[in-house]
């Protein structure tokens, strides 16, 4: 299917994920791409579990995914979105953290729910790319921040 701007590829499950990341268990933080326009934005989702590791200590008596994990989970969906848009999938290039700008958290994410991620490009260029994120639960704003990455061959 195409769309204006760049065609749409969706849905993915983890394992294309797995695919244009180089993460795995326990710090992979995408299980899904709903919807990727290729060169706009991405859709995706991370489904909250009481099973992460992080609940045991944030905090124990009321579980709330800690919200550099929930910025963490937009910069991997921006980093999907990157890969894919770039062209850069099986090239061993990563995409790095390089600047996280207005993040600012709304409401708590507890475990059980879907946590609904939508990061579009604000600027891209060959090796660096600026993204705006939301991270929703039913509807509802938990997180937004505005960060910017750089693509790079992995560490020698």
């Amino acid at each position: 299917m195409a769309t204006e701007g760049g065609s749409a590829l969706g849905p993915l499950d983890v394992r294309r994920v797995m695919a244009a990341l180089p993460h795995r268990y326990p710090m992979l933080l995408v299980d899904r791409v709903e919807e990727l326009v290729v060169d706009e934005r991405i859709t995706a989702t991370k489904a909250v579990t009481i099973n992460e590791g992080f609940f045991q200590g944030h905090f124990p008596d009321r579980p709330i995914m800690p919200g550099v994990l929930i910025v963490e989970a937009l910069a991997q969906a921006a980093g999907v979105l990157a890969v894919e848009s770039l062209g850069l999938a099986g090239s061993g290039k990563l995409v790095y953290f390089m600047a996280i700008d207005g993040a600012k958290f709304r409401a708590p994410v507890e475990p059980g729910v879907l946590l609904r991620l939508e990061v579009a490009f604000v600027q891209k260029r060959a090796t660096v790319c600026k993204f705006a994120g939301r991270a929703t639960v039913d509807g509802q704003l938990a997180a937004e921040a505005n960060f910017t990455a750089m693509i790079a061959d992995p560490p020698a």
